[in-house]
């Protein structure tokens, strides 16, 4: 007898939620049951409209305003919430979800490891889940891999480490307009400054995850994390498809944070993102650089795509979710991420 498929729900159809349809459709085992989305150009229209391309009616799923009428146990196995950056903001929706019987995978950094900035939430989520006998799980290319995870991994074949340096170069461009806002892009130099003295810009949100995922995972206690940012100025017209930077304004921002573990110097992260980095000849790439025994250097150059990378990461996972005991999960607590390219159910338990 065949398997039934795992069914899906995405609650945010943007750049990421899209994308990960268009995974889902290309792969085995899949079935997009739901979508919600609260864009006026997209509510009422098949899926096939948005991602431009044909499908079979029974595939042709029609985006929703009300996620109410999607997220039911009886129809949905997960949800990928691929809407927020933030904790406090995404828990609503995360408790509506596992209150109902679903599994959640979240693209909001700070979901990655929440504890690192909402411990109380974070105890709260996990409570919730296991309630409801479900998993949630916060994920994305970074934080989730590239400065965090994949260091982690690395550590793996070492026999002491005295210090870690991890810098991601990257192009903001595949990204959608929330983190458009959240990296200033666009904004005059005055316009900046002003957000930035109010705290409404975030730049990269993840550091502090990462940074606690590291030393969390390494097993460190007692340790001082600092960050600062500077924005990246455009001397050149710049255009992404969710965002647009005139010369001389905010193309990105430049993010810089660091770890001291009992007084000494232990982990240096550094982030510079901004859209369309090549006119700047700006070359992307992943850097980790870990001392100890043995010194680890591993370099990717490009940079590994942001944008696929977190819709590849969070449909990868699902089988692996769905596996989990119940609870708040993170990606050090799940095996380690690989491709799926066979049929997704054979994956499943």
């Amino acid at each position: 007898m065949e398997k039934q498929p795992i069914r899906v729900v995405i609650w945010g159809f943007g750049a990421m939620g899209s994308g990960m349809a268009r995974m889902m459709l290309s792969k085995r085992g899949f079935e997009i049951t739901g979508v919600c989305d609260l864009h006026p150009k997209r509510v009422g229209k098949p899926i096939s409209e948005v991602l431009n391309q044909s499908l079979p009616s029974h595939q042709d799923v029609i985006i929703q305003a009300d996620i109410d009428s999607l997220i039911h146990k009886d129809r949905c196995d997960i949800c990928l919430l691929a809407t927020d950056s933030f904790t406090r903001k995404a828990f609503p929706k995360l408790k509506f979800i596992l209150e109902r019987g679903v599994n959640v995978i979240s693209t909001a950094e700070e979901m990655a490891y929440p504890k690192a900035n909402e411990p109380a939430l974070t105890m709260e989520l996990d409570r919730i889940a296991k309630a409801h006998g479900v998993t949630v799980l916060g994920t994305g290319i970074n934080p989730g891999m590239m400065m965090d995870v994949l260091v982690l991994m690395m550590t793996g074949v070492m026999a002491d480490v005295q210090q870690i340096k991890v810098a991601r170069i990257n192009s903001l461009s595949p990204f959608g307009e929330t983190v458009m806002e959240e990296q200033g892009v666009g904004k005059s130099i005055e316009e900046y400054h002003e957000l930035v003295s109010k705290g409404e810009l975030a730049g990269h949100v993840g550091f502090k995850e990462s940074a606690h995922m590291i030393c969390d995972g390494l097993g460190l206690t007692d340790i001082t994390f600092e960050q600062s940012m500077k924005p990246i100025i455009t001397d050149i017209d710049r255009k992404s498809p969710y965002g647009f930077a005139k010369q001389g304004h905010v193309a990105g921002i430049d993010m810089e944070a660091s770890v001291s573990h009992q007084g000494k110097p232990f982990l240096e992260l550094r982030h510079p993102q901004q859209i369309e980095p090549q006119l700047a000849g700006v070359y992307t790439g992943d850097y980790i650089d870990i001392i100890g025994n043995p010194h680890v250097h591993l370099s990717v150059k490009p940079e590994i795509d942001g944008g696929i990378g977190t819709i590849a990461i969070c449909v990868n996972m699902i089988p692996h979710v769905i596996n989990s005991r119940p609870g708040l999960k993170t990606m050090i607590d799940l095996p380690i991420p690989r491709a799926i390219l066979g049929d997704v159910r054979d994956f499943l338990e």
